[in-house]
């Protein structure tokens, strides 16, 4: 789970807003999402973020969705894929 910090929110710096979960098996690039609504300057070895991990208890799924997996580089959006 990625999670933005709430110092760099105040500063008018949103993190993850969209897609902030991964997945089981995921293999790949996550996209991080930056929103800024004013100027904002971003300093080398500053925190913009934080990544949970958790424990899985019980039977789960692998990611088995073929559109991000082993990603590599910017990811253009494949949503067009839903539909196909």
């Amino acid at each position: 789970m990625l999670e933005g910090r709430s110092s760099t929110g105040r500063l008018g710096l949103f993190i993850h807003v969209t897609a902030g979960f991964g997945d089981i098996g995921f293999a790949g690039y996550w996209t991080l999402e930056i929103f800024c609504v004013q100027p904002v300057r971003i300093y080398p070895n500053v925190e913009i973020c934080q990544i949970y991990y958790h424990d899985i208890d019980g039977e789960y799924d692998l990611y088995s969705s073929g559109k991000y997996q082993n990603n590599s580089g910017i990811q253009a959006s494949l949503l067009y894929k839903d539909f196909e």
